[in-house]
């Protein structure tokens, strides 16, 4: 079977072989199929499936003129907020090796060492790159421990930005603002994140997080959604090992205590904790008020108030 050897590279940077086929191994034809929908090579003659999950090495954009073909060809990975300079800039590989792969000698790797100082330096020259750049490792690094997804980091980014652009972040503490921002990012993509989480994982306090955070409502223009306490419940129920059948019954009464209105002005984490711990007596599956008020990150106290003023105002009958 006829072979050819291509290096391309992976998602990490590291080089690797391919291999190219260009004939079937069972009946010697050239007439290759590569059926990118199954991720198949296919011979047309015989029906052999030659290979499977191949890489689809075509552009993820369409184009149909000649002239939008060019608009819209690119080199690298797409614009992204979260990078300083958005990914714009060249970067000079820290590995030390050729294109081919193969290790530099050691007097032009310290010369490559020295281009790549340089580089660094020319990358972050002004003080708003300085700021953007610190900002923007502070927010891999909070989102990394919180396991946030990219599209709430890349919301997070924006707003510091634009927070930026108004000069809200002179006289404060980059960090607060962009934990403020990430807070902010959570409420709007709806991922359940308390300031308390957020402040675990960064030097400035949680007073300092929630007064930027008043400050990005005022003067940027952040449209943050109300709080729902049911987006707390399938989280603290994953660590608490609960069934879907508890979930159900704790959103059913999150529910019926908004329609008597009483969330109103209530902490979402600490209704979600009480609806849970009733869910639990009522389906059979008790945990303590300590266990869930551990995995809630609240305190008991509050969780034995919420549930004191749900089972009365709801008239909800637990069993003996």
């Amino acid at each position: 079977m006829s072979r050819i050897m291509r290096l391309v590279n992976g998602e990490n940077g590291d080089s690797h072989k391919v291999q190219i086929i260009k004939e079937c191994p069972e009946c010697g034809s050239t007439n290759i199929i590569r059926d990118y929908k199954r991720g198949e090579l296919v011979c047309a003659d015989c029906g052999l499936v030659v290979t499977e999950k191949i890489i689809d090495e075509r552009p993820e954009w369409r184009a149909f003129t000649k002239e939008e073909k060019w608009k819209k060809r690119r080199i690298g990975p797409p614009i992204t907020s979260t990078i300083h300079d958005k990914g714009l800039s060249t970067v000079i590989d820290w590995r030390g090796r050729d294109a081919h792969g193969k290790k530099l000698k050691f007097k032009k790797r310290m010369e490559i060492i020295r281009w790549r100082k340089w580089q660094m330096r020319t990358r972050i020259y002004s003080s708003l790159d300085r700021n953007l750049a610190q900002a923007m490792g502070e927010l891999d690094r909070i989102g990394a421990q919180l396991g946030l997804p990219r599209n709430v980091r890349e919301e997070a980014a924006t707003i510091y930005r634009k927070s930026v652009e108004k000069g809200l972040v002179r006289g404060r503490s980059i960090e607060a603002v962009m934990a403020a921002s990430i807070y902010a990012a959570c409420r709007i993509k709806k991922i359940p994140r308390t300031i308390d989480e957020i402040a675990r994982f960064t030097r400035s306090k949680r007073k300092d997080i929630a007064r930027c955070y008043r400050l990005l409502l005022r003067k940027v223009d952040v449209k943050v959604p109300l709080v729902n306490a049911e987006e707390y419940i399938p989280r603290i129920a994953s660590d608490l090992g609960l069934s879907g059948k508890v979930q159900g019954r704790a959103v059913e009464i999150l529910r019926a205590a908004k329609v008597a209105q009483l969330t109103a002005g209530k902490d979402p984490s600490g209704l979600a904790a009480a609806s849970l711990y009733i869910a639990t007596l009522l389906e059979n599956e008790r945990r303590t008020q300590k266990e869930i008020a551990n995995a809630a990150k609240v305190t008991e106290v509050t969780i034995r108030n919420r549930y004191k003023d749900l089972v009365r105002k709801l008239n909800i009958k637990l069993p003996s």
